[in-house]
């Protein structure tokens, strides 16, 4: 049995001091002092484990990065200027046609953005991986790697990503394939009418392989418009027929954000119908409406996308600084800030379908601890991470891993 006791701890939502007592990867009790009256004892009867003093520190659920691009990084490699030609198709032949210069994937660059998520904070991240017959199979291989380097520290979960394309690149659908035999948890889509000029034949080919593998699927949807709100459309038909309620995911999803109050209202209520969920970035253009999102229902996530790639120099992997940019974008109230910090933990959470992510008595304890008086103060000063548990082990301290 292993345990751990967190002394002193500010919990969000919990009125007053209390210690977390953690045992097996779970939180067994929060202990109140002076609840079990003047003959409690500091500590609980047979605890052998484990005991740190947060000296009022603000503990979180393990912060949730819902959308990210680990196999492009070159986080810790060489500075490398942005290059890349115009608009979502110049990146695209950008990226695959530079990658053979800088060896990417290269497992060494993403395990070091993985111990730098992880020391901000960090405890899962859904990450895309490209798949397409220049880097065949590579980019899982190596993303896979580096995880596993880190020994546990962080849990991850891939989606197997035609970059490219998938009808526009012939071969990639049946590398998709081969990654989904290989365990990659998730199918993608990218733009099924903006790229690949097919949005049926694209989404009757994603949501075919999903069916077959048992896969969640998660598509990038940067179409904007009527063209961006069709796309909506077609796939909530499609999760609704195959009945792949809280398995489906869109990204980006910018119509929503562009679309007139009545659209983005039918749409949002059909999204919460058919249990499907959002991923966000901050983006400058298309910010989702979070507040009608939430309200309706409808599970919503952050995250970095690409990390200091060829696509971007920009980003750090600190979903603190993503959820700070994000708030910006949605308002300065507490109560709105702390909305967008549920999309980066509990929420984000949700969305990805796991299940106990917060700091209650027999949830998984993965969780952050910060030096703020409460949420939106967390998000807005963005102080350094005290503590990192994941899965109640300590994996990192004050900007270190343990």
């Amino acid at each position: 049995m292993s345990e751990l006791l967190l002394r002193d701890a500010r919990i969000q939502g919990h009125e007053g001091p209390a210690d977390l007592l953690i045992r097996d990867g779970r939180i067994a009790a929060l202990l109140t002092p002076g609840a079990g009256g003047p003959d409690m004892p500091d500590v609980p009867d047979g605890f052998a484990g484990e005991t740190e003093d947060l000296d009022g520190r603000l503990v979180l659920p393990g912060l949730v990065d819902g959308h990210a691009h680990l196999d492009k990084t070159l986080w810790g490699g060489p500075w490398v200027p942005h290059s890349s030609g115009p608009g979502l198709m110049g990146r695209i032949r950008n990226g695959q046609e530079r990658r053979p210069e800088f060896g990417i994937p290269n497992a060494d660059h993403i395990a070091a953005l993985l111990e730098n998520m992880i020391v901000c904070g960090t405890t899962h991240v859904r990450s895309h991986v490209d798949v397409d017959p220049l880097v065949g199979l590579d980019s899982v291989e190596a993303v896979r790697e580096a995880v596993g380097r880190l020994d546990g520290r962080i849990s991850a979960e891939l989606v197997a990503f035609p970059q490219a394309g998938m009808l526009i690149s012939p071969g990639t659908e049946t590398l998709l394939e081969e990654a989904l035999k290989a365990g990659v948890e998730l199918i993608g889509g990218l733009d099924p009418a903006g790229v690949d000029r097919d949005p049926v034949r694209h989404l009757d080919a994603i949501f075919g392989l999903a069916g077959r593998y048992g896969a969640g699927v998660d598509i990038h949807l940067h179409d904007g418009g009527t063209l961006g709100t069709w796309q909506f459309e077609l796939i909530i038909e499609r999760t609704r027929a195959l009945g792949l309620d809280g398995k489906v995911t869109i990204s980006h999803g910018f119509a929503l954000g562009d679309a007139d109050p009545a659209t983005r209202d039918r749409l949002i209520e059909d999204l919460a119908e058919a249990g499907i969920a959002l991923a966000t970035i901050a983006p400058a253009r298309g910010v989702l409406p979070l507040r009608a999102l939430t309200e309706a229902g409808v599970r919503v996530t952050l995250g970095n996308d690409g990390v200091r790639d060829l696509w971007s120099p920009f980003n750090s992997g600190d979903m603190l600084e993503r959820a700070f940019l994000q708030a910006r974008g949605t308002g300065a109230r507490d109560e709105d800030i702390e909305l967008v910090l549920d999309a980066a933990t509990r929420g984000g959470a949700r969305a990805l379908g796991l299940e106990d992510h917060g700091p209650a008595v027999g949830d998984r304890a993965d969780l952050v601890v910060v030096d703020a008086r409460n949420a939106a103060e967390a998000v807005c000063a963005r102080p350094r991470r005290s503590l990192v548990v994941k899965a109640g082990r300590i994996v990192a301290r004050d900007g270190r891993l343990a």
